[in-house]
């Protein structure tokens, strides 16, 4: 067997056909959507090479490049919105929304707080502060929003602690609006401050008893690979 093609190893198509598979599901007319968008790119660059005069082969390779990058750009989006769709009432939807996070963030696997009905809250820390991020009917998740800012503020008094709350009540946001959320708050600590925050306030659940069976926040987390494309 080659080196250059370790066991293991996926290739880009299979990453591509992964995902084309879990959009598809969701977006029944998702081939007829990427097959229009190519053949609008293609047009494009033939209508600018019959305005300018210029070869009509050289603009029609530059078109299909151009058409192949715009179908798998809308295959991204479309795929991270199907995503979003199928996991959005499974418990621990919120973590597979933080998985797509690049940078910037600390996120634990685990949440912090739960419920029998498995409403769960996550507490994520980065630039704009400590971020409790719940999944459940407001009426469950409040009481938990509440009780662990208390326990935060109690020993990080200066850093804001900001709730965001995912679900269908008035009041709580889509899941797919997670990261524009966290995107529209304040940065308040510095870049190397953000670990040590963390791991101050880590040291709140040490010795706690770990999640029970029967809640499994990462039940729901699907392959990001389809996302990531590689």
């Amino acid at each position: 067997m080659s080196e250059s093609n370790p066991p293991g190893k996926r290739r880009f198509y299979q990453n591509v056909l992964d995902a084309y598979r879990l959009t598809k599901r969701t977006y029944p007319a998702l081939p007829w959507m990427l097959l229009g968008t190519a053949a609008a790119v293609i047009a494009i660059f033939m209508l600018v090479a019959w305005l300018t005069n210029m070869s009509f082969i050289g603009w029609l390779v530059v078109g299909i490049m151009g058409s192949f990058t715009a179908a798998l750009l809308l295959l991204s989006i479309l795929t991270r919105r199907a995503l979003y769709s199928q996991v959005e009432d499974t418990a621990g939807a919120v973590k597979v929304a933080l998985s797509q996070i690049q940078r910037g963030w600390v996120i634990p696997e685990q949440p912090v707080a739960y419920t029998r009905e498995q409403d769960l809250v996550w507490r994520i820390v980065g630039r704009a502060g400590v971020v409790l991020i719940s999944e459940g009917p407001t009426s469950r998740v409040r009481p938990l929003l509440q009780a662990e800012t208390k326990r935060v503020t109690k020993v990080m008094r200066n850093v804001p602690v900001h709730q965001i709350q995912v679900g269908h009540d008035d009041g709580q946001i889509a899941l797919k609006d997670l990261q524009r959320e966290l995107r529209k708050l304040k940065n308040v600590l510095t870049p190397e401050e953000v670990p040590q925050v963390s791991a101050r306030i880590n040291a709140l659940r040490s010795g706690e008893p770990p999640i029970p069976k029967g809640i499994d926040p990462l039940r729901a987390k699907p392959s990001r690979r389809a996302l990531r494309g590689n």
